[in-house]
């Protein structure tokens, strides 16, 4: 019982934390006080609900346990200003049942604007990117430290001390919680981009737990995307990574058996995928296309999505297109990871001895080490190439190497029938 609660706490903080961080920056207009105090609520439901059992409506639940403990630090901290004024008429108003355990709803017409503030505010400029990345996706992501250290491909010690740095930087800086005016939106939208764009990633395929996907996340990025696209219409990048984002969300239905288990991509039943997904994000692409400025990194990936909703079939995917995008791609965008999903292109269209000489490229670099798919995608070239004992060892590395147990299981599974 109690691990199921506590799966049910992980959930509902997953899907709430950005927005009870969000409300009570807004309250507080201090990110640090905020973001502490929501930690120390989930605790509290850690702590509680595995006795008491989980609220009607855990979000307000958080939230209010939240505003009590921003109260506790300003009075520890003799701060008594406005902001204490204004946590406890929000506290009266939202006071859960003590008996029920419930709580007020959300307000809907903060949402939207609450959220994608907090992601402003995590990607001001007076971070530096790589902070930026990291504050917003454990803020408004919701993601561990060690979720972020494989989504950046970096130490998770080097990810905790980002984040307390980047707090402590907001601090000083006085960033106030507000959306900044349309002329900063530029100055900011990269970092922004970055972090919606590994947000999905870790929906699409999450990095650590038992489940492969975290559909919920890539669609709260997505969400926040199109609102994004809304408020930038004339940046193709914006534009570019909502088709990427509905072009890939589109195949969901498709990524799971009915037992929770991964299916790849050449066994997908494409009948399920979402057309309504596939053509909302080629109408994206198509609008970021009108601008006539030219493909960004995000547009080019939506393209090598758009290649493969078209296609009727593994087979009948044009991978010479994808090959000839990823290596722009590569010029624009250099990145392992790229090269990575380059060499499983070439393996495609034209063999994979030619895939297997990029990988060796990329061993030799050293900086996909720790990146289980490097030795799983030479699993599958050496077994192709009927090189099966040394298929069968990178696909068993990789499968070490993961630390989400379903693709575990996937891997070891396709070792064995190696």
């Amino acid at each position: 019982m109690t691990g199921t609660v506590q799966g049910r706490v992980a959930a509902v903080w997953r899907m709430e934390s950005a927005r009870i961080v969000a409300a009570l920056t807004r309250s507080l207009g201090d990110f640090g006080i905020a973001e502490d105090a929501a930690q120390e609520a989930l605790a509290d439901a850690l702590a509680q609900w595995p006795e008491r059992g989980v609220p009607d409506n855990p979000g307000a639940w958080l939230t209010t346990v939240a505003r009590r403990r921003a109260i506790d630090v300003l009075r520890r901290a003799e701060r008594h200003d406005d902001r204490l004024t204004v946590l406890g008429a929000e506290l009266r108003e939202g006071e859960p049942d003590e008996e029920h355990w419930t709580g007020s709803p959300w307000d809907p017409d903060r949402i939207d604007d609450d959220v994608l503030g907090l992601i402003f505010i995590s990607c001001h400029p007076v971070l530096a990117r790589q902070a930026q990345v990291a504050l917003t996706l454990r803020v408004v992501g919701g993601l561990t430290g060690e979720e972020i250290a494989r989504a950046c491909l970096i130490s998770t010690p080097a990810v905790q001390q980002r984040i307390v740095r980047a707090k402590k930087t907001l601090a000083a800086a006085n960033v106030p919680f507000e959306l900044p005016p349309r002329s900063e939106f530029g100055r900011r939208l990269t970092g922004v981009l970055a972090v919606l764009y590994l947000m999905f990633n870790e929906g699409y395929a999450a990095s650590r737990g038992t489940d492969w996907m975290r559909p919920e996340l890539s669609r709260e990025a997505l969400r926040l995307a199109r609102v994004l696209a809304e408020l930038v219409p004339d940046e193709p990048e914006a534009h570019g990574l909502v088709a990427l984002m509905e072009l890939t969300a589109a195949r969901f239905p498709a990524r799971l058996d009915r037992n929770g288990d991964p299916v790849l991509l050449a066994d997908q039943d494409r009948t399920r995928w979402e057309r309504g997904g596939i053509t909302r994000g080629r109408t994206a692409l198509a609008r970021g296309d009108a601008l006539r400025r030219g493909r960004g990194k995000y547009a080019l990936q939506a393209a090598i999505a758009e290649c493969h909703a078209v296609a009727a079939s593994v087979d009948d995917t044009d991978w010479e297109r994808i090959v000839l995008l990823y290596e722009a791609l590569g010029r624009i965008a250099p990145n392992p990871v790229v090269e990575l999903n380059r060499a499983a292109a070439v393996a495609m269209a034209t063999g994979p001895a030619a895939a297997l000489r990029i990988l060796d490229a990329l061993d030799a670099g050293g900086e996909l080490d720790r990146y289980h798919l490097l030795p799983a995608t030479r699993g599958e070239l050496l077994a192709r190439l009927g090189r099966s004992a040394e298929a069968r060892a990178a696909l068993e590395s990789a499968a070490a190497m993961t630390g989400n147990a379903r693709e575990r299981e996937v891997l070891l599974r396709r070792a064995s029938e190696v």
